[in-house]
């Protein structure tokens, strides 16, 4: 669309658009054909949840009303897409400003997950022990989630075309939306080109043939896991920020059960090694990375457990190519680039057994296995010790037919899909 203008608001402040743009090239290796123009927000704060300590959700979204009228003010455009999922702002451009809306929406603001984990009463990062224990704050929260799931379904319907980043999401937003006819998937771009070049390990014509049936009979077998091992070092590898809902806990107490159930022999506790790979965004997140030090302390694996912090690229490049397993362990992740990026490295993916994992990544390609799946602390552990048991020409296979797999979720189909879906309202 070579005659489109486009502005993208932002809420940065002390940054130029020039600076915004090479911040894009040299983190994402981006660089725009054509000149975009930046609109600077000076109330970002109302939509961050810091705002908000208690009420955050209808705090957030109030606030990304009032963010949305000043960007309104600042500018009218003909289009407006959201892809940063303030749905609030969608009737502010549609209604005021008589703009088009588009939304792309990587995680629904409520869901019905949200709720059912309120209603049962189980306490996770997002449903606090103090609720969780209380019948009346338990209900209150219900309630108080089934009004705002209410306004954010009106609110989301005003747009006129959705598009979601993964089968999880687009079973949430059609139930909450309720636009069947404008809503599509379009997986996320997931720039795996760095690692798509890398020889896989073992990768020979010869140790091929035999793969699948060897997979077969390995996985068939009840003697898994207890032999076979290679003599080299193993790890394992997590990346991902150092938040509550990325549960490291699991991935420490499960790591902790492998150790017991490998021993002290050959192959065993001193030939694993877990490696926790994230960003710490604040005070809080550092605060957690201390706490998880110190569970590997109680159970006794902190020699056997490294923390890599806000490592640069190269090196996040080369541990998931050096690992064996790639381990992810976030319930309900929406969608899971990590998980993506893990198999294009060459590494046997263990992932949640929920949401994007499940539903679109870690699923089998013609016919191949691509990866595994876990939901427990055990089952972790038994994952792990099975995929550490396969012969060199089994994990082998299952590499390659996760590399096939992640060709859909390529910068250049995200491209098709997302014109696509967008064409009826450019044209």
């Amino acid at each position: 669309y070579p005659n489109v203008s486009f502005v993208v608001y932002t809420g940065d402040k002390g940054v130029t658009g020039e600076q915004i743009l090479e911040g894009a090239r040299q983190r994402f290796n981006i660089t725009l054909p054509r000149p975009v123009t930046f609109v600077f927000l000076r109330h970002r704060g109302l939509v961050e949840a810091g705002s908000y300590p208690h009420f955050t959700l209808l705090g957030q979204s109030l606030g990304s009303m009032f963010l949305g009228w000043e960007a309104l003010t600042a500018f009218v455009p003909d289009l407006y897409v959201d892809s940063m999922g303030y749905a609030f702002t969608l009737p502010i451009f549609r209604y005021l400003g008589g703009c088009k809306v588009a939304s792309y929406v990587h995680y629904p603001t409520v869901s019905t997950d949200m709720l059912s984990v309120v209603r049962e009463r189980n306490p996770r990062f997002n449903n606090a022990d103090f609720i969780s224990r209380n019948p009346v704050l338990s209900a209150l929260k219900v309630v108080y989630y089934c009004c705002f799931a209410l306004l954010y379904g009106l609110a989301g319907s005003c747009s006129d075309v959705v598009m979601v980043n993964s089968t999880w999401t687009l079973g949430h937003i059609l139930a909450l939306w309720r636009a069947p006819s404008r809503t599509s998937i379009v997986y996320p771009p997931c720039d795996v080109r760095a690692f798509l070049d890398i020889p896989l390990e073992g990768e020979d014509e010869d140790e091929l043939e035999e793969g699948w049936e060897e997979l077969g009979r390995e996985l068939g077998s009840q003697e898994e896991g207890r032999g076979g091992v290679d003599r080299k070092c193993h790890s394992i590898v997590s990346v991902g920020q150092f938040r509550p809902e990325k549960d490291h806990l699991l991935q420490i107490r499960a790591f902790h059960k492998l150790l017991d159930r490998k021993g002290d022999g050959p192959g065993g506790r001193e030939a694993l090694r877990l490696v926790l790979i994230g960003g710490c965004r604040n005070q809080e997140d550092e605060d957690r990375v201390l706490m998880l030090r110190g569970l590997c302390q109680e159970l006794g694996v902190s020699d056997r457990v490294d923390f890599r912090l806000n490592v640069p690229f190269e090196e996040l490049k080369r541990e998931l190519v050096n690992a064996t397993i790639g381990l992810h362990t976030m319930w309900n992740e929406h969608f899971g680039i990590g998980v993506v990026e893990c198999m294009a490295a060459g590494t046997i993916v263990l992932a949640h057994k929920s949401g994007g994992p499940k539903l679109d990544i870690v699923v089998p390609h013609e016919g191949r296995q691509t990866g595994f799946l876990a939901d427990s602390e055990d089952s972790y552990a038994a994952a792990m010790e099975t995929i550490l048991a396969l012969s060199p020409s089994a994990k082998l296979e299952i590499k390659r037919a996760a590399r096939e797999s992640v060709g859909r979720f390529s910068d250049q189909e995200f491209e098709a899909c997302f014109l696509a879906a967008t064409e009826c309202l450019l044209n």
